[in-house]
Formats: C-alpha cells, sequence, structure tokens
C-alpha cells in the first residue's frame, strides 16, 4: 500500500472512529460521511440521514436516494458498499 493511500485509510479511520462519540443528527457527522463515501468514488449529493449501527458501522442515507453502508473492517480498512 502507497504511503498516500494508508494516510487516507488512516484519516478516514479516524474519522469514523471519532464520529461514534458524535449524535447522529450532527451536520459534521453528515459532513464527514458524505466526504468518505466521495472519496471512495460513489455518488452521493448531500447526507440527509445517518443511523449507527455500532462503532465505526454506519447506514448513510443521500438526498439523491442512494444508500450506504459505511464501516471499517476487520483488516482496518474503510468499507463503501451500496444498500
Amino acid at each position: 500500500m502507497g504511503s498516500r493511500t494508508s494516510v487516507f485509510v488512516l484519516t478516514v479511520a479516524a474519522v469514523l472512529g471519532c464520529a461514534s462519540l458524535l449524535a447522529a443528527e450532527d451536520p459534521s457527522m453528515s459532513k464527514d460521511l458524505g466526504a468518505t463515501i466521495a472519496l471512495q468514488g460513489m455518488p452521493c449529493d448531500k447526507v440527509v440521514d445517518v443511523k449507527r449501527n455500532a462503532d465505526s458501522d454506519y447506514s448513510a442515507s443521500c438526498k439523491d436516494g442512494n444508500r450506504y453502508h459505511v464501516f471499517v473492517d476487520s483488516t482496518g480498512r474503510v468499507v463503501v458498499k451500496k444498500l
């Protein structure tokens, strides 16, 4: 893994790890998840709803109707899956 990829993965993992301390209604949570989704190349114009499933595990709904499962897997990688 290249150094840029490592920094990206660590940054997003830190964001998701800290995000568990925030309420789902917090606008910064929506922005963080929106940025994470965009960085993974998935379409999402604006995150309008967030559900915390577990630590570093969220379901996000976008204004455009797309829904995603955003989580950190067992290897520490951030995964974004379309629901």
